[in-house]
């Protein structure tokens, strides 16, 4: 027999699967509590836990008073981001992805957005990442924020692509892997080049020239691999020294 866990989690994926499907419509009304239990012949708390399941990833939102009740929630790419975010962040970790790896996952999607945003970019897109190459440029700018901001000007050139479904899917490459990479190379990296980099991108961008973005990030994820090996090389030679002294 099967515990109330396993038992709440396949009442949760039966109901997922219905919205997937289309069988349960945005803004559908899903049947009481009482009418699911009845359902799926489990306990009120039961179904309660798979409701909860389902609100924990923004599947259905619950309403209160006399016309309230669990609906399906309409669910924008915006507001994926962060799971999507999270869940890449996480996979990075827990599977030991490699930094030539990361570095080269994240340059080749970004780069397949070169040309829709060498196309469609926005007065506002270019006036943000004129905006973050300034604040890069500030002299007492802190590691923290100068990665904050690296991924603020990323972040803008995938969205100048106008594809929202590009701008969801790249959220982890950006907002997860660029982290990543920036923690391991700040100590290494130059601001000024990088910083030289993006103002050549934006111009680029504004020209509206895509093979020239193209050029550039190519530039930059091959600055961006050196120093992953720049700062493997040191670690070597540290713990080597570490371990004769030993």
């Amino acid at each position: 027999m099967k515990n109330a866990p396993d038992l709440s989690a396949q009442i949760a994926k039966s109901i997922r699967d219905a919205i997937v499907s289309g069988d349960l419509p945005v803004d559908e009304r899903l049947p009481s509590e009482a009418e699911l239990s009845e359902q799926f012949a489990v306990s009120r708390s039961t179904v309660r836990e798979a409701l909860k399941r389902l609100a924990a990833q923004s599947l259905i939102r619950t309403q209160r008073g006399a016309t309230g009740g669990a609906f399906v929630n309409r669910l924008r790419f915006e507001d994926a981001y962060g799971q999507q975010i999270t869940t890449s962040a996480l996979l990075l970790s827990m599977n030991a992805v490699d930094f030539v790896t990361a570095c080269e996952a994240r340059f080749a999607l970004e780069r397949a957005c070169a040309p829709l945003s060498a196309q469609r970019r926005s007065a506002d897109h270019l006036a943000t990442m004129r905006a973050e190459i300034t604040r890069q440029s500030q002299p007492g700018l802190s590691d923290e924020s100068f990665c904050a901001s690296d991924v603020a000007f990323h972040r803008a050139l995938v969205d100048g692509a106008g594809n929202p479904v590009l701008s969801y899917q790249l959220a982890g490459a950006v907002e997860a892997i660029e982290p990543l990479m920036n923690m391991i190379t700040f100590t290494a990296r130059s601001r000024d080049h990088i910083v030289g980099l993006h103002t050549a991108i934006a111009d680029a961008l504004d020209a509206q020239d895509a093979p020239r973005v193209d050029s550039l990030l190519a530039d930059l994820a091959a600055y961006t691999a050196q120093l992953g090996q720049t700062v493997a090389d040191a670690q070597k030679a540290t713990q080597k020294t570490a371990n004769k002294k030993n």
